[in-house]
């Protein structure tokens, strides 16, 4: 009885799968189940949630505590190690960023960003923003750091560089990719608008 005991509680946690690794960052994604949960480090990372939900997060110093989530939202965890299971009846899919250095003092605000970006979340370990096309729409020139892109609406895209040069950029819903920092122009060329989440590690 115990050893079924064991079994049932190993198949309710989830593990994630790696998407992204660097010397700054982990980007992991997980698929939880109604009722399964998944373990965090004591790491400081950002959650991007794909879906409408409940959760319940426990820590051994603050207990349970259960929050609703929405499609798009962004949360900053800074700590301890925790489990966060899904309450909800449906499937719970987000994207978690953990830090892998201490970050750095600088405070980037939104200089050198598009006017139309917003920013969501500024520390000593990242600045975190919106990003949002619509479809057959031309972003102003901007400048970006180098950064996790966790894209919740794909879009087939163009990059315009200061030199001429033109770059193809297309996303997928649903994606996890790392850019380098630079200079452009984004351009939406096809018929769906596009919603991301820019993470810069500093």
């Amino acid at each position: 009885m115990v050893i079924l005991g064991m079994a049932l509680v190993s198949l309710l946690v989830a593990a994630p799968a790696e998407k992204l690794k660097n010397e700054k960052i982990t980007s992991l994604e997980y698929r939880l189940k109604p009722g399964e949960l998944a373990t965090m480090d004591g790491r400081p990372s950002v959650t991007v949630y794909f879906d409408n939900g409940s959760l319940e997060l426990s820590t051994h110093s603050r207990g349970a505590e259960r929050s609703s989530v929405k499609r798009g939202d962004v949360v900053f965890y800074p700590g301890p190690s925790a489990e966060v299971r899904n309450m909800g009846s449906s499937d719970l899919k987000f994207v978690r960023t953990e830090f892998l250095t201490e970050g750095g003092r600088e405070n980037w605000g939104k200089t050198g960003l598009a006017p139309n970006y917003t920013l969501l979340i500024e520390n000593q370990y990242a600045r975190v923003y919106d990003i949002k096309i619509e479809a057959g729409a031309r972003e102003p020139q901007h400048t970006h750091h180098a950064r996790v892109v966790v894209c919740l609406s794909g879009a087939q895209l163009k990059h315009l560089m200061p030199d001429g040069r033109e770059e193809p950029s297309s996303l997928k819903t649903g994606g996890v990719t790392w850019r380098l920092g630079a200079t452009h122009i984004g351009q939406n060329l096809g018929s769906t608008d596009l919603w991301v989440i820019a993470i810069e590690p500093k």
